[in-house]
């Protein structure tokens, strides 16, 4: 009985088709099975250069491309196309089988001979060539086959092995990339890790490949499971992992585990896989949790892609920190009376004055956060010895003294009054799991973890008991967009030996993540572990056009254009909850929401929740975080709003800190831009913003 199985790249190019060849190819691939059994027409390709492939009418303009297997029963569908480009795109190309790995690989036979002759010409007059310190056994042992192996020689710098991305078997460039950056063969060999296969490979058993490659083919089990691949094609894309990511997400931790790595390498990915082999193959309950509820709606909807059997719900749970917080607090004490923002500043300058204090309530407060509840601190005495690491402004004894009796005046009023703010809740919830032995979970995964406080770092480690696969979290200190400063080993996450970093961005362009990148040049960011992080190495096997960036000379002529761009993606065939527009702030995003409205476009502001289908959606750049679209437009990224000037500590009340919110802000942007997949569109009204001077 013939099985179908689809190709990861086709799932990318599904949601770009029109609906109604969509639905066309839904029912001619629902029929597949069963068309097989009785001899479904495939026809073969003239001048095909591998006669495996065939190809199968949607319609009368329409082809699809199918790998028909020699022996077995398993045919993949790789590309449905028009009718002449589905015989070109085929007569380009070839399937092989990687010797190493076993999966299966497509490439651009064609695109690859063709550039040959002009690279061994300009190797003639080279002194030296890309790859003349590995040896041919090396390569071959790494996977890398002779048509490449061949290619591979003739090669004489990076750029030109950057520029053979597109049409080189991905593997095997990935392969080529690292040993020309240096990588050893034994250290390449590493990091394929657990997907190589050990065992002799038979480079003619496609149908076996193909049942290797979870990595980028997914088996269709009957027309049922065809429906449901086809309903969410790029989500459903999303969550495959790839061949280190899986090693990372399957393998057994002593104890903590994380995962990091720039914007698009799959830590979201890995975290929902991690939750399914926890709640299948580990020993308890299961939390997966982030720090707001727009990203744990996303958690859920991606968990539930993953949960085919449907039995995942009884063993993980999905919360956002604060939730869980407030969930213990309530159990004990009912729910808090908390204090809110306005309030709270009110009551900070009323202290600020009565005691006639050398600081401002801004200030008083940031060091309650930062110093006080990051580092527990009960006692004058302890704040006295406690360390101000990042708080640019030194105090002196005298001066620690007048702030601790603003600091102990602001706890006294919050207990006197029966008032709680969400730190307070989270630090009591705390104690409450410390003395329990019975611990909630058994298992705690973690996503965009570098935006969670020290209190909330305490709360985790004390939901859950000490001991292997305990807490696993993902994290990029390079898109932290809150003002929390961790050192894991302060908050009791010790990851020495058992942290991993993910380099292939599989979401973003290689041109928008190039620019976005630039937006970070210089920056020296912490790593959560006593050094420093960095994302030099990430890249991307993505093309697409690069970023536009357009200034106004109003911000009216700016909103006009933000208007003309979306409507011209639309026109292109976009859907419309697949493109997005960021601003700094809520006004500049109500702003945008009227002029779209304005010109009848479909539109909604993001608040707490997810895109909506049929609807642009516009938010903060805050909004934005977890989130991805076709299509972006970054608005207002002009002076005066970004940096916005309410979020960054004047110099000269704390130096430190004035740079820590600057550099925040330009993360900030940095995650804005890198929520785009294909198409970036930046504007600025007036004056830019600095930030955009690091690109100049």
């Amino acid at each position: 009985m013939a099985r179908l199985a689809i190709d990861r790249d086709f799932l990318r190019d599904f949601a770009d088709l029109e609906k109604t060849v969509q639905d066309r190819v839904t029912e001619v691939f629902a029929k597949f099975e069963s068309a097989r059994h009785t001899g479904i027409h495939l026809e073969k390709i003239t001048r095909a250069r591998d006669d495996r492939f065939r190809t199968i009418r949607i319609d009368q303009f329409w082809r699809g491309v199918v790998l028909a297997p020699e022996s077995g029963d398993t045919y993949t569908l790789l590309k449905v196309l028009p009718h002449d480009d589905a015989y070109a795109w085929a007569q380009r190309r070839t399937a092989t089988v990687n010797t190493a790995t076993g999966r299966i690989e497509i490439r651009d036979v064609e695109a690859i001979d063709a550039s040959l002759p002009f690279l061994e010409q300009t190797a003639k007059k080279a002194p030296k060539r890309l790859f003349d310190h590995v040896s041919d056994a090396d390569l071959r042992r790494l996977g890398v086959d002779g048509q490449t192996l061949a290619f591979a020689r003739a090669l004489t710098d990076e750029v030109q092995l950057r520029s053979a991305e597109g049409f080189l078997p991905p593997v095997q460039c990935q392969v080529l990339t690292a040993l020309a950056a240096g990588y050893s063969p034994e250290e390449v060999w590493a990091e394929l890790g657990s997907d190589i296969m050990g065992e002799q490979i038979d480079p003619d058993d496609l149908d076996a490949a193909v049942q290797r490659s979870s990595d980028r083919v997914v088996l269709v089990d009957g027309p049922e499971e065809l429906m449901a691949v086809l309903a969410h094609p790029f989500a459903l894309w999303r969550v495959y992992l790839h061949p280190v990511q899986r090693t990372v997400a399957e393998a057994r931790y002593g104890g903590p585990a994380r995962v990091t790595g720039g914007p698009g390498t799959g830590k979201t990915v890995v975290v929902l896989h991690r939750a399914r082999h926890l709640a299948t193959h580990g020993e308890g309950k299961v939390l997966v949790t982030t720090f707001t509820s727009t990203l744990a709606e996303s958690l859920k909807a991606g968990l539930k892609l993953l949960d085919e059997s449907g039995k995942l719900a009884d063993r993980v749970e999905v919360a956002h920190v604060d939730q869980l917080a407030h969930r213990i607090f309530r159990e004990a004490h009912g729910a808090p009376a908390l204090l809110n923002d306005a309030r709270e500043r009110e009551l900070w300058t009323t202290i600020a004055h009565d005691l006639d204090v050398p600081f401002t309530p801004s200030f008083l407060a940031e060091e309650w956060r930062r110093v006080v509840l990051a580092q527990q601190v009960r006692t004058a005495q302890d704040y006295l010895a406690a360390k101000r690491t990042g708080r640019g402004r030194a105090l002196g004894s005298r001066q620690r003294a007048q702030a601790w009796q603003a600091i102990w005046e602001f706890e006294t009023a919050l207990r006197e009054q029966g008032l709680w703010t969400h730190e307070t809740v989270c630090v009591e919830a705390t104690r409450l799991l410390s003395e329990r032995t019975d611990k909630p979970y058994r298992h705690i995964v973690v996503d965009e973890a570098q935006d969670l406080s020290p209190e909330k770092w305490r709360l985790l480690r004390a939901a859950a008991p000490e001991g292997p696969d305990d807490l696993f979290f993902a994290a990029d200190t390079h898109q932290r967009i809150y003002q929390h400063r961790v050192s894991l080993r302060d908050v009791g996450v010790n990851v020495t030996g058992r942290s991993t970093r993910l380099r292939t961005n599989y979401r973003t362009t290689a041109e928008i993540l190039a620019w976005s990148l630039g937006l970070l040049h210089g920056e020296r960011i912490d790593d959560m572990d006593g050094g420093l992080d960095s994302i030099a190495g990430c890249r991307s096997e993505l093309h697409g056009p690069p970023p536009t960036v357009q200034g106004f000379k109003s911000r009216e002529d700016e909103l006009r254009n933000v208007v003309e761009t979306v409507r011209e993606w639309l026109k292109t065939g976009v859907a419309p909850e697949e493109i997005g527009v960021a601003a700094r702030s809520r006004r500049l995003v109500d702003e945008v929401v009227t002029a779209l409205e304005a010109e009848s476009v479909p539109v909604h502001a993001l608040a707490g929740g997810l895109p909506v289908e049929g609807s642009v959606s516009v938010g903060t750049m805050h909004r934005m975080k977890g989130l991805e679209f076709r299509c972006l437009a970054v608005t207002g990224v002009s002076e005066g709003q970004l940096p916005s000037p309410n979020a960054i500590t004047p110099a000269d009340e704390d130096e430190a800190s004035h740079r820590a919110d600057l550099q925040r802000e330009r993360c900030l942007l940095f995650v804005a831009c890198t929520r785009a997949r294909e198409c970036l569109h930046v504007t600025w009204s007036r004056e830019p913003s600095p930030f955009l001077a690091a690109l100049s």
